[in-house]
């Protein structure tokens, strides 16, 4: 069975106190975060550890990267192919699932894009606190649009941090792209948003779950928004 949650933000207190994770769940149980994973972000030891103590699950953690990630050291794990998509692999059930994948898991096809724009950049340090990998690169949009050609556009569920442009207006968000004053990166950001857009009105999907906004909360019948709440992928 596959599940999806929002952003941990390397909170342990979600698997320990709070057993993200039902006691139920075994080796053929898929845990999804919606981004900003947040476990590999100092790349210290006590993150080493509870890593390790992740890997004792007897499920598969997945995460799509937020913008809230160490990219370098996300990087700096093996790649690998798994069910039919690009991977780091962090442990051995925990999993970093690359921006423009198509996978394969439970006989659903799940199309993956992580990244979106910092908002907090003005009391983050470059290079330490945030990085500009947080938002996709042309090859990384590229290849997206042709993972998804593949499978001519007809995918099961997809997930993302970030919303398309038009979600995020209907939940009230003020999107980027309408700001006065944009810097190159806040281009970037209309871009990645433009693009979900663009996946929004060409895709064929049964469902779409994004992080990122920190709430929970079910948009329309195609789009969910999740933070705490652990969703089952049904059908």
């Amino acid at each position: 069975m596959i599940y999806i949650t929002g952003d941990t933000h390397g909170d342990q207190v979600r698997f320990i106190e709070n057993n993200l994770g039902d006691s139920s769940w075994t080796e053929n149980d898929f845990l999804i975060i919606c981004g900003d994973f947040g476990y590999i972000f100092r790349n210290s030891p006590l993150e080493n550890e509870f890593l390790d103590y992740l890997e004792t699950k007897p499920y598969t953690i997945c995460f799509c990267d937020g913008n809230h990630e160490n990219f370098p050291a996300i990087f700096s794990y093996p790649e690998e192919i798994w069910h039919s998509g690009r991977i780091h692999r962090i442990r051995k059930n925990v999993i970093h699932l690359m921006r423009g994948q198509v996978f394969e898991i439970e006989g659903k096809k799940i199309f993956t894009m992580g990244g979106a724009y910092s908002l907090d950049r003005g009391s983050r340090i470059p290079g330490c606190s945030y990085w500009d990998e947080e938002l996709p690169s042309d090859e990384e949009f590229r290849e997206a649009a042709e993972n998804l050609k593949k499978h001519d556009f007809n995918v099961d569920c997809i997930i993302t941090h970030t919303a398309p442009r038009k979600l995020i207006k209907k939940m009230g968000f003020y999107p980027i792209c309408y700001e006065t004053q944009l810097t190159d990166f806040h281009f970037q950001d209309a871009q990645l948003t433009g693009f979900l857009e663009w996946i929004m009105q060409t895709a064929n999907y049964r469902h779409w779950y994004f992080g990122h906004f920190h709430l929970d909360d079910e948009i329309d019948s195609k789009h969910t928004a999740v933070l705490f709440k652990v969703h089952r992928l049904d059908g």
